[in-house]
């Protein structure tokens, strides 16, 4: 996908993004988990996690929103970018640290995290593109491989709040 197909899709969703982001930290997470994805090609009870990470150049802290699936008793989320050529820069914060917080509903975790391969990842890729049937297209519009990052709860720490997030999420 070009840059310029990358940057009109995040032109598109931009507002919905920091829409969801905010109702999903202004309720607690008791709003903002499950969301219709149905105008995007997903299904109508999509699942979102919140992920907390630092950037690796600012030393913010960002709150970005998610898809993300649960299987094997570990969570995991795409690195798509929409099917963007680069990687999101979530992704490459998250790759500079060995762990990470998440949060689903109202309930968050410290985590450690890895990058399956082989035929592990792509059992976990063919269950994510079946969970949400717009990674296939996105895969399908770049060379890139697709990053997974599979995330192991650690212990549980308090939900995140909006007045954490010092940075703002590039698009």
């Amino acid at each position: 996908m070009s840059d310029e197909s990358s940057a009109a899709i995040r032109d598109a969703r931009k507002d919905w993004v920091v829409e969801h982001r905010e109702m999903y930290l202004r309720s607690g997470g008791s709003q903002g988990h499950i969301m219709d994805l149905t105008p995007v090609g997903g299904h109508d009870f999509g699942t979102h996690l919140l992920l907390k990470y630092t950037g690796r150049k600012s030393g913010k802290v960002f709150i970005t929103p998610l898809c993300y699936g649960a299987i094997g008793g570990e969570v995991v989320i795409v690195a798509s970018k929409g099917g963007a050529d680069h990687h999101p820069a979530w992704y490459l914060n998250v790759s500079e640290s060995p762990e990470v917080e998440f949060q689903i509903a109202t309930q968050a975790f410290r985590a450690t995290w890895r990058e399956p391969e082989g035929a592990e990842r792509e059992k976990i890729w063919n269950f994510m593109v079946d969970s949400y049937p717009f990674y296939a297209s996105y895969a399908a519009s770049t060379e890139r491989v697709i990053p997974l990052v599979v995330m192991k709860a650690i212990e549980p720490i308090a939900i995140f709040m909006e007045s954490e997030a010092t940075g703002q999420r590039q698009f």
